[in-house]
């Protein structure tokens, strides 16, 4: 069972609605791994104080993630995270097309060549991941630390 989930991490923003944005916190938590398939998450007015957001709102949160099958509860036992493989693919399906869509919306104007603009994410990338693990990947792909 991971316990990291990274609550302190989100920070709203004035333009959604909050309980959306708890919906997405939570999609992205499941997408890295900080939350597992089946996983217990807090009570609604759990998450509402590690959130600081009103009980209310964490409810509908959940309410939505219920109805869109990422959360299951059943009864009186804890919320968990949902074990559908179907569920869980769509939801990083989903959180690709919307980076993808918004990328490709901000560089369109700019007319760049679609084999420079790969290149240049591929770069990117390349030293995002390798910030994100402490590492950096040489031209040949090995490890400059070694």
């Amino acid at each position: 069972m991971n316990t990291g989930a990274g609550w302190e991490d989100i920070v709203f923003n004035s333009r959604d609605p909050v309980y959306l944005q708890v919906v997405r916190h939570f999609k992205e938590l499941i997408v890295t791994g900080r939350l597992d398939a089946g996983q217990v998450i807090p009570s609604r007015r759990e998450l509402g104080a590690k959130l600081k957001i009103n009980p209310n709102t964490a409810q509908r949160a959940y309410k939505e993630m219920e109805e869109r099958k990422l959360i299951v509860t059943e009864g009186n036992s804890p919320s968990r995270i949902t074990m559908d493989d179907n569920v869980l693919r769509t939801i990083r399906s989903e959180l690709l097309g919307e980076a993808v869509e918004a990328f490709v919306a901000s560089v369109s104007k700019i007319n760049v060549p679609v084999e420079e603009l790969v290149e240049l994410v591929k770069i990117k990338y390349i030293e995002a991941q390798d910030d994100v693990s402490g590492r950096t990947v040489s031209e040949g792909g090995g490890d400059k630390h070694d």
